[in-house]
């Protein structure tokens, strides 16, 4: 049985997430998920065209994801704006990276993630109209 995270735990998880993506830093962004971990967005699909199912189990596979996405996404899907608020019950994380932002409009997603002993244990990408659009032109770029 898992347990509650501490509130730093679930700060680190917020400030370290955003860090490691930003830098594509794959090792560290690996160090925050659980080995068993699950991974659900449909960025998946265009990240890995091979792939029919937007849900990925296991450190290993979460892995190849990252890899495959940081390696060979366009540069737009890495403009990482938040506002710096961010929810937690000490179970769960969530946050938002709005569509609009100080620079103009971005890909906007809201995370959401289970934290379990200080780990992420499943995490959810839910995704906005305009993360939506760009998902639908990286599919057939991917795919052609």
């Amino acid at each position: 049985m898992h347990s509650d995270s501490t509130e730093a735990d679930i700060r680190h998880i917020y400030e370290q997430w955003h860090q490691t993506v930003v830098a594509r830093d794959i090792d560290g962004l690996m160090a925050l998920y659980a080995e068993d971990a699950i991974l659900e967005t449909p960025l998946i699909l265009a990240a890995m065209p091979s792939s029919t199912v937007g849900m990925l189990e296991g450190k290993a596979a979460i892995h190849a994801f990252f890899a495959a996405g940081l390696r060979k996404l366009p540069g737009e899907l890495g403009r990482w704006y938040r506002t710096g608020t961010f929810f937690s019950n000490g179970r769960q994380l969530t946050w938002e990276y709005p569509r609009d932002t100080p620079q103009g409009n971005q890909i906007d997603l809201v995370e959401v993630m289970d934290v379990a002993d200080g780990l992420i244990a499943h995490h959810r990408v839910y995704w906005g109209w305009t993360g939506f659009q760009s998902l639908l032109g990286i599919r057939s770029l991917a795919m052609s």
